[in-house]
């Protein structure tokens, strides 16, 4: 009788091993076997990592093997307990071998149904009416998040009483962040942090000032390097602007049962002749009035740092609710659900994108559970959370999620020393060249993409759920040809890790020195002028207890998980076919020529830029 030897894989993973019985059933063209215990010489199967082998023995031969059923029963007295099976493979009596990629918690007693692992987006009909029983529980491990606990600071309500006790609290260091404290004051360096920074995706090329900023070629000509004017600096393209209007009007939080205060600021930045990025006004609120003036570098020394102190909070309540939390955390819960609800196990995109989706859910569950909840921790928690996330859906469109079109509509192509948009488009390029070979090989003609109605029904459901079905947003309601399957899946792949990883990574780095980066203040924007002193900025900082949960925070956020994946590396095996197995190869070795290209590169900078590094960007959006 035709025998099959079935080697089961279990993942190497905290509590993935189990001390049930396995069941098996092998399904093939022909037939299918007998339920089967797994048993061999060794014994039962049970408390195994590795993998294990046992034999399937049928009546006749089984034919082309399209699925397995696989079922755990707990023993007499033992609890039923949890596995986490990573494949199966069978050997045929035909000498074939044949994969069924598992990869998910198994935590019940009832059947769970597997395909073999070639990719199919043509599914048979034997498949569809199988896996109408299919109930997969997706992996999501547990993340243990600990809170940093600054001892002596944690609780206190008490205000700074000078500079120096800040550094008290940082007991991380980086480069990074040590440069900050060196250089938080320096106006190049407040500039820099808008190209390279947590936040690279604000800042735009300004060729007409807009009403609300009424600045003068007057108020900033001390500032423009030679005898320029501002009008030519606008025409020659050498103006940016920051426009903070998601913060506008809205109701601070309340912290330590004290009001907080942000400011909803415009800010004018200057390429310098010798391409440096400065600042060169600020106003602090999004109407002009008498009781909110123009700040200038001009003014006195607390007049300007506090404003450009004002606009480093506002960008910290920017980036960490529509840059991070949006366009990332968020982007990345939009395409795991969809996949996992619409994209069979065997589907060549389910393959693609699922290590892309690692931790995502639970991470996210994780954020809503403590970091967003009810009021949060920064002067953006509390109400203005909602509204800020609604106001940044309203500009969240397909175009600025494509990096290369994103840095042409905000006229960022020439601008000198911008290692995001470098580092970023060159690794879009990387990733874009990967996802059409792979695309490509299992789609050969636009045809196949319109009648695959499992990626028509997927990318359908991002759209309505994901963008609420706006028209507006730019992303596609359905795929017509094989182009556009693959620049979707180029922004999933690069927006759940190389765009992840630049808002992510480099929190600590400039956020650690908390006046670089306030998460709160606790006085409102100066009205005047000629009034602010050390002691009035001293006291507009957030608490001692209110800074040391930020900078804790921040830490646990840039900081590398224990379990970290690097980009383009797929410990689980989810491609069998030799073709893509060698794409993959190929993806890797690119990767790895560009890191070391930004390594050399970084190596004579005194402020490396490494998010962009693929060595240091985690595959999911996963932290």
């Amino acid at each position: 009788m035709p025998k099959y030897k079935v080697t089961v894989h279990t993942h190497n993973i905290a509590t993935g091993t189990t001390m049930n019985n396995i069941f098996i059933k092998l399904i093939g063209e022909k037939g299918e076997s007998k339920r089967t215990w797994l048993t061999s010489l060794k014994g039962i199967f049970y408390q195994d990592t590795g993998s294990r082998e046992f034999d399937v023995v049928c009546p006749f031969s089984l034919g082309k093997l399209v699925l397995i059923e696989l079922d755990k029963q707990p023993l007499p007295l033992f609890p039923l307990d949890a596995w986490f099976p990573s494949k199966v493979v069978v050997t045929t009596p035909e000498r074939g071998t044949c994969q069924f990629p598992v990869y998910c918690w198994i935590m019940d007693k009832e059947v769970h149904l597997f395909r073999e692992g070639t990719g199919q987006h043509v599914v048979h009909l034997l498949c569809e009416t199988l896996l109408s029983q299919l109930d997969i529980v997706p992996c999501l491990p547990f993340c243990r998040i600990t809170e940093l606990k600054l001892m002596g600071y944690s609780d206190s309500k008490k205000s700074w009483k000078n500079i120096d006790e800040i550094s008290n609290v940082c007991l991380n260091r980086t480069v990074i962040s040590d440069y900050a404290q060196e250089h938080w004051k320096e106006d190049e360096f407040f500039g820099y942090q808008y190209l390279n920074g947590c936040n690279p995706i604000l800042i735009r090329r300004c060729s007409e000032l807009p009403a609300k900023f009424p600045v003068t070629g007057d108020m900033v000509k001390p500032s423009l390097r030679g005898s320029s004017s501002l009008l030519k600096e606008l025409q020659s393209g050498n103006i940016f602007l920051l426009d903070y209007k998601n913060l506008d009007g809205l109701k601070a939080n309340v912290i330590h049962t004290k009001k907080q205060y942000m400011a909803a600021p415009l800010v004018l930045l200057y390429r310098t002749p010798d391409d440096k990025l400065v600042p060169i006004a600020i106003q602090l609120k999004q109407k002009p009035a008498k009781d909110n003036p123009i700040f200038l570098p001009t003014d006195s020394e607390y007049d300007w740092l506090l404003a450009k102190i004002f606009v480093r909070s506002a960008d910290f309540q920017e980036h960490q609710l529509n840059v991070h939390l949006l366009r990332t955390h968020l982007l990345a819960e939009v395409f795991a659900v969809a996949l996992l609800r619409n994209m069979p196990m065997v589907h060549p995109l389910y393959k693609l994108l699922i290590p892309h989706t690692r931790y995502s859910l639970q991470i996210n569950l994780l954020a809503r559970a403590f970091l967003i909840a009810d009021e949060g921790f920064a002067a953006s928690g509390g109400e203005a959370m909602n509204e800020i996330l609604r106001r940044s859906v309203a500009s969240l469109t397909y175009s600025s999620l494509c990096m290369p079109e994103d840095i042409t509509a905000r006229g960022l192509e020439s601008v000198p020393n911008n290692y995001y948009r470098d580092d970023g488009l060159k690794l879009w390029d990387i990733i874009h060249r990967f996802v059409e070979e792979v695309i490509s090989f299992y789609y050969k003609s636009d045809s196949e993409v319109r009648e695959d109605q499992e990626v028509q029904n997927w990318i359908k459901d991002i759209f309505d759920h994901g963008f609420l079905a706006q028209e507006c947003t730019g992303i596609p309601q359905s795929f017509s040809t094989v182009p556009e399957v693959v620049k979707f899946v180029t922004v999933v792949i690069f927006t759940c890790s190389g765009q992840h990883s630049a808002v992510n990574s480099g929190q600590y780095d400039y956020g650690g020195w908390m006046p670089n980066t306030p998460i709160s203040l606790k006085q409102p924007p100066p009205t005047t002028k000629g009034q602010s002193t050390e002691s009035t900025m001293l006291k507009t900082f957030p608490d001692v207890g209110t800074t040391a949960q930020g900078m804790s925070t921040m830490w646990l956020l840039s900081k590398q998980s224990t379990d970290f994946v690097t980009l383009g590396q797929y410990p689980e095996e989810h491609f069998n076919e030799i073709p893509p197995c060698r794409m993959i190869q190929k993806f890797q070795t690119d990767l790895k020529v560009f890191s070391e290209t930004v390594k050399a590169r970084n190596s004579g900078l005194p402020v490396p830029y490494t998010y962009m590094d693929p060595a240091l960007v985690e595959n999911s959006v996963a932290i």
